[in-house]
């Protein structure tokens, strides 16, 4: 039996419910099987070693238990889940990524023996170890953070037999798919402006909870569009947590780790550097931001070579306030408030400043997304002019302002965007 046991404070210094998470392995005779074991066990080591971050010898681990409590999650067995999804049936699948795929199944509840509810299983590849340190990082963040928009960890389950080591995790089940489906046409009924504008602000309540809402920092390290789901209320949840780090520890600007993630949403000082900070999140947020008001993807290789890479698509459309509207998703068909438009694409250029630093934390983001939707709910009065002036002179002046208040910010000191500079080779597409 191999525990990973964690407990997490909240803001207030109490202790939250401990997770502990354990994995069970059966023995077997295969020599095979006894090596892949090993290494089983030694890659469970190494990763929460990994994932604590500790920047000397002498550093906390901040998952370190202060008391030991009954775990949450429930240890599926492999045969429990292959029942649900009946045998992992194609016909079940909703999603497949670079790991395994995932399945929808229904089980009986826990709390009802009578009521069953719907859910979603991920199963890794049972090919050697491809995916496995993702999944013990999955099991570790899920297994100690609980938000309303973060996707919910139902449970797990870790066998191993003559067939290989079965791994898996069970989650909610997401009826609504992710952003980038709707975003991408697949489903006839585009997203509303008022929809994406609530997706938002979702996102941005998540990324700021891990960012700074515990005693501890998680840094997401592949926000985008397709780890975004929509729950049956349409709710957004944050997911897919494999990559996630912890943040640095006290004194330490940063943490240096293999450059990884989605090609098109990584900050350049990471794609160039290796240092990660929450503030690779904001950049990526950024783009997010402007994938919800273009309907565009950071990088379309299906597009006019001149189209292809998002940020510099919009950038020549950013000076002026009739170029702006048309960089706005025509799946819209001009259904939207192209002051919340104007407005939201003023948040996203913030967070995607050349210089870290300079960038907003998540909670000030979340802050300027909060005064757009209660702008687009109450309506906010326009401010009478103060003297009369011509249409040419009204025309210059707004589009001075629009000017310095979008393109300024994006294109940074040097008066152009520097957020191409990749790195194919160091990074793993998702």
């Amino acid at each position: 039996m191999k525990c990973l046991p964690f407990t997490i404070r909240d803001k207030n210094g109490e202790p939250k419910t401990t997770k502990s998470v354990s994995v069970r392995s059966t023995s077997t005779s295969m020599s095979a099987d006894r090596d892949m074991r090993t290494s089983w066990s030694e890659l469970m080591s190494q990763n929460a070693s990994d994932f604590s971050t500790a920047s000397s010898a002498t550093a906390v681990n901040p998952f370190a238990i202060l008391s030991q409590r009954q775990s949450n999650l429930r240890e599926f067995t492999f045969e429990e889940l292959k029942a649900s999804t009946k045998n992992f049936s194609r016909s079940l699948m909703i999603g497949e990524g670079g790991f395994g795929g995932v399945y929808r199944g229904i089980m009986r509840s826990t709390d009802d023996p009578h009521k069953k509810i719907d859910i979603a299983v991920k199963q890794l590849s049972r090919r050697g170890l491809q995916g496995h340190k993702e999944w013990i990082t999955e099991v570790n963040v899920l297994g100690v953070v609980e938000h309303p928009n973060l996707v919910k960890l139902l449970g797990y389950c870790a066998e191993d037999d003559e067939r290989g080591i079965q791994r898996l995790l069970v989650y909610e089940y997401m009826p609504n798919r992710s952003v980038q489906d709707h975003l991408s046409s697949r489903f006839q009924t585009p997203l509303s402006w008022t929809m994406r504008i609530k997706i938002a602000q979702d996102s941005a309540r998540g990324l700021t909870y891990l960012h700074e809402g515990m005693d501890l920092q998680i840094i997401f390290r592949d926000f985008k569009s397709s780890n975004i789901l929509l729950d049956d209320q349409w709710n957004a949840k944050l997911s897919d947590f494999g990559l996630a780090r912890l943040g640095p520890s006290s004194g330490d600007s940063h943490i240096s780790t293999l450059v990884v993630g989605t090609i098109g949403y990584a900050a350049p000082e990471y794609i160039q550097t290796g240092h990660l900070t929450t503030k690779s999140d904001v950049w990526s947020y950024g783009i997010f931001l402007y994938e919800l008001i273009t309907g565009r993807r950071p990088l379309d290789r299906n597009r006019p070579k001149n189209e292809q890479k998002l940020l510099e698509w919009i950038k020549p459309n950013l000076s002026d306030m009739k170029k702006f509207q048309t960089i706005l998703d025509p799946q819209l068909e001009g259904k939207y408030s192209l002051r919340s438009a104007q407005r939201l694409a003023s948040v996203a250029n913030r967070c995607l400043v050349r210089h870290p630093k300079t960038r907003p934390k998540m909670s000030e983001v979340l802050a300027m997304v909060d005064r757009i939707v209660e702008a687009m709910e109450t309506g906010s009065p326009k401010a009478p002019l103060r003297s009369v002036a011509t249409n040419d002179e009204l025309e210059k002046s707004r589009t001075e302002r629009f000017k310095r208040r979008f393109l300024d910010p994006i294109t940074g000191e040097m008066g152009w965007l520097v957020c191409w500079t990749w790195r194919p080779k160091l990074m793993k597409t998702c």
